[in-house]
């Protein structure tokens, strides 16, 4: 027998390097963070935008928009484009959600200033040729198509249609035949009305001091201006939880599930408990959940809950996937692992653990350039920066066993979730049926 190991007690947060940071408003309304991070000689782009739109064809043209913005620019077409950055020794990419579109990259420190040029070029002058366009739109279909014969797609997609409805955020994967009907001019008209300045955020992460990287940002992208169409969006629906929905696949060896509801967002002060409470119940590999299903049962290989954080709300999510002969038992177990920490408190030293792992988490995904970068990026939606970085492992080591027990009891009692099972219905729906409900 093996014996276990107790957790070393938690010691005091190391004080980070103190590092350089410089915030701006560029002329034309570009919100500019530009960071000192020392180590290697590069730095690290990310621009993101406001993306959301209420238009029923936005998320096939953002999504054809985001594969084609790199195609060409100016002068140059996707050849030369792609030769251009190669010879900065850089990267470029582009993607889009139903929240943002973001620009990332990362170049020699020494090649920061003529990436910026290009990056503004992509953004003033993009191509959207009529034949580049086609070539992504086409290709787009047919990975649309691939993506949607996977359960784990349907069942996300299913889940997202029953929470959101008919709101943006439910139709965040575009349709094929939607996406085979966008035209080179759509995608030049949606570029036009929200890639603009006005509203996005600019992070700089490496080894160049602050100041000359916001010069560096006015000089590329003074010629970039205008304000961002801003569409009446709804708020977000109430999902309804309310019977499982069981979408049939006939045949199927598996069965996806998945769950949600509403959550807290990183600004909330309860948001550090809930954090602590979604990392015991099922999110790392340690997690009741997991000790569960995967390794007592041996139901799947690995269930995973999160915290989603959007813009207009923060989601609770759960996904498994579980052999198809064994789902209405997985199900039993996860009701039961939500009902078990809703309702009674977690133990010290279960707390003790989490708060370890999240606290040395966060430390980790901030300690290279492009960590920093896209943790800063993602951050800026809601207002929040390098302060909530530096501040947050101490709002951890404050949070009691009775507040993450609040948290639980709020945001995991199983009787909140919103549930999607994809799976072969004629083997599960009567095993199902004798725990509730089914759709």
């Amino acid at each position: 027998m093996t014996a276990t190991l107790p957790v070393p007690a938690l010691t005091a947060p190391r004080t980070a390097r103190s590092l350089r940071v410089s915030e701006a408003t560029l002329d034309n309304g570009l919100r500019v963070a530009a960071v000192r991070k020392p180590g290697v000689p590069i730095v690290e782009v990310r621009l993101r935008l406001p993306f959301l739109s209420a238009k029923p064809g936005h998320p096939a043209q953002a999504t054809v928009l985001s594969e084609t913005l790199l195609t060409g620019a100016a002068d140059l077409d996707r050849a030369g484009l792609a030769a251009a950055i190669q010879a900065l020794g850089a990267d470029l990419g582009v993607s889009v959600d139903a929240d943002r579109l973001v620009v990332t990259g990362n170049a020699l420190a020494t090649s920061l200033r003529p990436l910026l040029a290009l990056v503004a070029s992509v953004l003033t002058e993009p191509g959207y040729a009529r034949d580049e366009v086609s070539t992504e739109r086409d290709r787009l279909v047919e990975n649309l198509g691939i993506a949607r014969a996977r359960a784990g797609v349907v069942a996300g997609e299913a889940l997202a249609h029953r929470m959101w409805g008919d709101h943006p955020y439910a139709l965040d994967l575009p349709q094929p035949d939607d996406v085979a009907a966008v035209t080179p001019a759509q995608v030049r008209a949606l570029h036009k009305a929200l890639v603009r300045p006005d509203g996005g955020m600019l992070v700089l992460v490496g080894d160049v001091a602050p100041g000359r990287m916001i010069d560096f940002a006015q000089e590329a992208f003074a010629g970039w201006t205008g304000k961002a169409a801003k569409p009446r969006i709804p708020a977000l629906p109430t999902p309804p939880g309310g019977p499982l929905l069981l979408v049939d696949r006939p045949g199927s060896v598996q069965t996806s599930v998945r769950m949600g509801r509403m959550g807290l967002a990183r600004t909330d002060p309860g948001y550090p408990a809930l954090q602590l409470a979604n990392l015991i119940f099922g999110g790392y590999f340690s997690s009741r959940w997991t000790e569960n299903i995967r390794e007592d049962k041996g139901y799947t290989y690995g269930p995973h809950s999160r915290l989603d954080q959007h813009v207009l709300g923060a989601t609770v999510s759960l996904e498994v996937e579980v052999a198809t002969e064994v789902t209405a038992p997985a199900m039993l177990e996860t009701v039961y692992e939500l009902g078990r920490i809703a309702s009674l408190p977690v133990t010290a030293e279960e707390l003790e653990s989490v708060r370890q792992y999240a606290i040395g988490n966060l430390a980790m995904s901030t300690a290279t350039q492009s960590g920093l970068a896209s943790t800063l990026s993602a951050l800026s939606a809601f207002g929040l920066g390098l302060d909530w970085v530096k501040e947050h492992p101490a709002r951890l080591l404050r949070t009691t066993v009775d507040d993450v027990a609040e948290a639980a009891a709020t945001y995991l009692a199983p009787s909140g979730f919103t549930t999607v099972l994809v799976g072969d219905a004629a083997t599960v729906r009567q095993p199902l049926a004798a725990l509730g409900p089914v759709e």
